[in-house]
Parts: C-alpha cells; sequence; structure tokens
C-alpha cells in the first residue's frame, strides 16, 4: 500500500486523541486556561458527564478579537513568549487544547479583555471556524464545548457512564481547586456531585481551610502541617494521621509548580514515608505542594502533562521521605479523632439500643423485672455478691491532676485484661495494652539499630547467587547502600555476585530470593527500601512477641507508665499493622448515647 498524507481534519481528531481522551479532559485544560489568565473565579458546568455540553466562565484577563481567531489555531500560545521550553511557568502551553476540543465538538468561544470596549464571539464546529463576531459578555472569558465527540462515534461508545464521567470531571476541578485557594470554584451537575466554594484567605489558613472543603472536615482535623526545603527545592501541605487512612489513593493529592500531577516517583515516595505506620492495603491522606525551579523539572513528557520528570529525582524522593516521615514521628500519639466517631457510630447502630431509648416510650412498672408480686414492696438486694464481668484493677482513689492533663489522661481500671480505661479532662480514652506496648517496644528497636548500626554475621561460606546480568550489575552498583543496611556483596562475573556479610534479623531469610527481590525492587528506585523493609518487618515481629500481651494483669501504676510512654513515643497512635491503639471519646458524646444532652 502507498504511502499518503492524512486529511487535515483526520490529523487534528487524531492529535485530539491525546489530549482530550474524555470529558474532564477537556474540563482540565480549560480551567488551567482560566487559571494562567489570572482568573479569580472559574465556574464549571457539565450536562450528561461532558457529553452534551461543558461550560467554562471565568474572570480573567479575556482574549482580543485577533487572539481570539488565533487561540484555536493548533501550536498557537501565549505560554512561551520566549520560546524557551526549559523554563515553562505557565499551567497550558502547548497550544493543542482548544484546537483539540474544537475538532471533537462543536465550541462557541466568547472573551473580552480587560478594558476592552466590546467583547468577540468564536465558532468552530468540528474543526470548521466562523468568522468572528461581536457579542455581549462582561471582561473574562466563556467556552462552551457541545455534543463531545459527536463526529467521533469510536471513542464517543467507550465513556463510562454519565454520572462516572461527571465525577471525573468534578474531581479535575477538585484538584486545581486545592492548589489555587485564592480563586472562587463552582462546579455544577445535573447528575449531583456539585460545589461551590468561596475564595480563601492567603496562607496557610487559607490552603488548610481549602483542603477541609475539598477534602472534608475530618481531614482538616486530621492532617499535619508540613514544611521542608531543601537544595531549592520546597515542600509544603498537608498529609493525614495513618489512622485516618483510605482503602484506595484517590485521595492523595499531589502538585509540582501548581500543577497537579500522577506521579509514580511522588506516590512511591509517600508510601515509602508511610511504611511504618501504614498496612500495605491502606493508604495515606495527602495534598502535598512541590515548587522548584520550572529548569530542574520536565512537564512536557506526557500529552496530557500527568506526569512530570525531575533533573533529579533522588532529591525529590528523599525530600519528601523525609519531611512526611519526621512530620508523623512529632505527631507522636497523636491519633484520628474518626476513631471515638467509629465507636459512637457503631453504639448508635440498629442492634443496639441506648437505656434513654428504651426508656423514651410507654412504660408500665409491671412489666419490670424487678416489679413485686404481692403488695410488700421487693426487699432490697445486697451488693456484696455483685461481680462485675470487668476487672477493675485501677486503684479508685482519685487521680492525679498530672495525669489528668496528660493528652492520654490517667488510667482507672483495666477491663478483660486486655484494655486500659483513661480519664481524661473531658472524655475517656480506651487503650488496647497489647498493640499499644508492641509500638514502643518497636520504635525502641528502631532507635537502638539507629545508634549501634545492623548487626552482621559473616557467612561461614560466602554465598554465589546466579541473576541476570543487569540485575546483577545494579546491585553492585548499588554495593555501598546494601552494605549501610548490613548486607556486603561484590561482583563475581557476568551475571554473578557474591554474597559476604548478612544481617543477623535475616539470617532465616532466602538469600538467593532476597537479592531478586532486592533487584527488581532497584530497577523501580525502591532497593534500599526494601531490604529496609524486611529489616523492620522483623523488628515488628520480634516487638510484637517481646511486649506486654492480652491478658496480662497490670497494676495501676503499669498501666499510667504505658499512657505515658505512647505519649513520647512517635506513631504510638497505630500498632506496628496499622490499627489504631486507642480510641477517645468525648464525654459530650458519651452523655449524647444516655439521652442527657
Amino acid at each position: 500500500m502507498s504511502i499518503r498524507r492524512l486529511d487535515p481534519l483526520l490529523i487534528d481528531r487524531i492529535a485530539a486523541g491525546e489530549v482530550i481522551e474524555r470529558p474532564a479532559a477537556a474540563v482540565k485544560e480549560l480551567v488551567e486556561n482560566a487559571l494562567d489568565a489570572g482568573a479569580t473565579r472559574i465556574d464549571v458546568a457539565v450536562e450528561a458527564g461532558g457529553r452534551t455540553l461543558i461550560r467554562v466562565v471565568d474572570d480573567g484577563a479575556g482574549m482580543s478579537a485577533h487572539d481570539l481567531e488565533l487561540s484555536v489555531e493548533r501550536h498557537a500560545t501565549s505560554k512561551i513568549p520566549d520560546g524557551d521550553l526549559t523554563n515553562i511557568a505557565t499551567l497550558g502551553f502547548r497550544g493543542e487544547a482548544l484546537p483539540s476540543i474544537a475538532s471533537v465538538s462543536r465550541l462557541e468561544i466568547r472573551s473580552r479583555a480587560l478594558g476592552a470596549d466590546a467583547a468577540a464571539m468564536l465558532l468552530v464546529e468540528d474543526g470548521v471556524k466562523s468568522p468572528v463576531q461581536p457579542c455581549a459578555q462582561p471582561h473574562g472569558t466563556r467556552i462552551e464545548a457541545r455534543d463531545l465527540f459527536a463526529a467521533t462515534p469510536a471513542r464517543l461508545k467507550f465513556l463510562k457512564s454519565d454520572r462516572s464521567e461527571a465525577q471525573a470531571a468534578g474531581d479535575v476541578v477538585r484538584r486545581l481547586a486545592l492548589v489555587n485557594p485564592q480563586a472562587r470554584f463552582s462546579f455544577a451537575s445535573e447528575i449531583g456531585a456539585s460545589f461551590d466554594w468561596p475564595a480563601c484567605a492567603a496562607g496557610e489558613m487559607g490552603r488548610l481551610e481549602r483542603a477541609r472543603q475539598a477534602l472534608g472536615s475530618d481531614f482538616a482535623a486530621n492532617c499535619i502541617a508540613l514544611h521542608a526545603e531543601r537544595e531549592g527545592v520546597r515542600l509544603t501541605g498537608f498529609v493525614g494521621l495513618p489512622t485516618f487512612s483510605k482503602s484506595n489513593a484517590l485521595t492523595q493529592y499531589f502538585y509540582v509548580n501548581g500543577r497537579a500531577v500522577r506521579d509514580k516517583l511522588l506516590a512511591g515516595a509517600l508510601r515509602a514515608a508511610y511504611l511504618d505506620y501504614l498496612p500495605r492495603d491502606r493508604h495515606a491522606v495527602v495534598a502535598l505542594f512541590l515548587e522548584c525551579e520550572p529548569r530542574d523539572v520536565d512537564v512536557n513528557v506526557h500529552p496530557a502533562k500527568a506526569e512530570v520528570r525531575f533533573r533529579d529525582s533522588g532529591l525529590v524522593r528523599g525530600l519528601i521521605v523525609g519531611a512526611v516521615k519526621q512530620a508523623l514521628e512529632g505527631a507522636l500519639h497523636q491519633a484520628s479523632t474518626t476513631g471515638g466517631s467509629g465507636a459512637i457510630a457503631a453504639l448508635r447502630s440498629p442492634g443496639f439500643t441506648s437505656p434513654a431509648a428504651r426508656l423514651s416510650g410507654p412504660w408500665d412498672w409491671r412489666a419490670s423485672p424487678a416489679a413485686p408480686t404481692g403488695f410488700a414492696e421487693p426487699a432490697q438486694q445486697s451488693f456484696a455478691d455483685f461481680a462485675p464481668a470487668a476487672n477493675a484493677a485501677a486503684d479508685m482513689a482519685a487521680p492525679a491532676s498530672a495525669d489528668l492533663a496528660a493528652p492520654l489522661g490517667a488510667a482507672r481500671a483495666q477491663v478483660h485484661d486486655a484494655y486500659v480505661i483513661a480519664q481524661t479532662g473531658d472524655g475517656i480514652v480506651i487503650v488496647d495494652q497489647h498493640a499499644a506496648h508492641e509500638r514502643i517496644v518497636y520504635e525502641r528497636l528502631k532507635r537502638q539499630r539507629a545508634q549501634n548500626g545492623i548487626e552482621r554475621q559473616i557467612l561461614l561460606s560466602p554465598v554465589v547467587v546466579d541473576l541476570d546480568p543487569d540485575a546483577a550489575a545494579l546491585l553492585v552498583d548499588h554495593a555501598a547502600a546494601l552494605e549501610e543496611l548490613g548486607l556486603v556483596i561484590e561482583g563475581f562475573g557476568p551475571g554473578a555476585i557474591l554474597l559476604r556479610e548478612i544481617p543477623t534479623l535475616l539470617a532465616q531469610a532466602d538469600m538467593n530470593l532476597l537479592m531478586r527481590d532486592l533487584a527488581d525492587d532497584l530497577s523501580a528506585e525502591d532497593g534500599a527500601l526494601s531490604l529496609e523493609r524486611r529489616l523492620d518487618h522483623r523488628l515488628a515481629t520480634i516487638a510484637c512477641h517481646h511486649s506486654v500481651r492480652s491478658g496480662r494483669k497490670l497494676k495501676p501504676e503499669e498501666m499510667n507508665a504505658l499512657l505515658r510512654e505512647m505519649e513520647r513515643t512517635p506513631g504510638a497512635g497505630q500498632c506496628n499493622h496499622g490499627r489504631p491503639t486507642y480510641i477517645e471519646l468525648k464525654l459530650g458524646d458519651i452523655e449524647r448515647l444516655f439521652g442527657r444532652r
């Protein structure tokens, strides 16, 4: 078959498929253009998930009639004034968004530049432009894209349901609103998921308020502010407490120089920072904002600009891991407030009826189990033989004021030889004694390892491990980093390494399997982390077997000592498996359960 040139309209539609794969992608491009125009209010509306209509209205700088006509030409842009692709300071820059949308929809643009006497309108239908005409429009830009993908039915049939597409479009607006708290954002859809968030104040408080709007009040109450900088790279944002986690990573928001990205490097660094705190099936909730020189990051590696590439990826990864871990360690015992809310919700479930609820209806004294059988009053029973199921092991004397003022309060009882009940100034705390002590022992072992180094043992007979030549070379290149973790290796010809020393904690591990796993992880820039994870797992196992077990009776002074140690221990709000070590119930919630409020 001979080679021929494609039709220009077909070329545009193919190119559009790289940028506009679904309605949410069109919304993203249009909102980014509005932000680049300096908009302080952006209103987005979609119908039928964006298939029928996408409307974006902003109060930005607007365009003149001449600029409006050029805006739908491919590769025409105002974002690169000097043509330097290594110094991009805007969100959109390719000059492909509007022509791509215009080639797969019926596009109408109304715009009025700041200070202009009149507005202009341009209509593009399936890639064919109409002449620019005057129109009525306040300053700013109004863009409507109707009948998206009507001319490309193959793409239209692969879209998801209207509800799913609307939710995806709303998530795009949410992501962009989170990093631009100074602007007002609204999103409307006939399917739901609509919102209208007013502009927030400048600074960290404004960003936290926008995080509350976008991620909910629970996140705002259970997050830690983050501030770190290293060699010109600055990291700010909020990270959720480990006990405030989700079953998926959809609520992880990463930004690089104001651009929302989904990057494997950033996600991997975050996962590494939470390794000690979260199980594999749980994911942190974060909003992280990374700022660096535009020349140090390449934003032009993905057609939809969803991925980036850093000049020094090791620096960025180290900054994220170190800063997040330091923030989590600084939180010490702090656990999410949703633990107590969950307990209250469980008590309010249909299977539980509070005493107040049982007494709220008509009451007949004759139905009471204590009702007298005759006219005589029932004999008062003695409490002498009363034996509660719980063990009131704590001294019932008044607790010390210093203990009451402490974050976890004063120990008052131990129940079922497994849970410590403590009284705080405004509620009670229930502690899982085994889970709490497990974390304390684990952190103690880690500190010993950091202070004294990793204990190594020399193999009587060095082990030769056969690997793929590239994998063996990769391990040898990282030999110095692995030695710091107790693993001494050297090259042993093409496709093999010689293992001379191993960490004592991994004495029983399958070394051949370990080296293969390390080689795989190193190819994903995760190798040293993989070995450290194995060491930490062994430490966690040791901590589990050497901690206070459930079923052991504790003296009052032991219970209080456990509470005070928890308050000093990083990560004491959750055990080594990611489960909470305590829940707190406020007095007001308890009183509401009994109908006292």
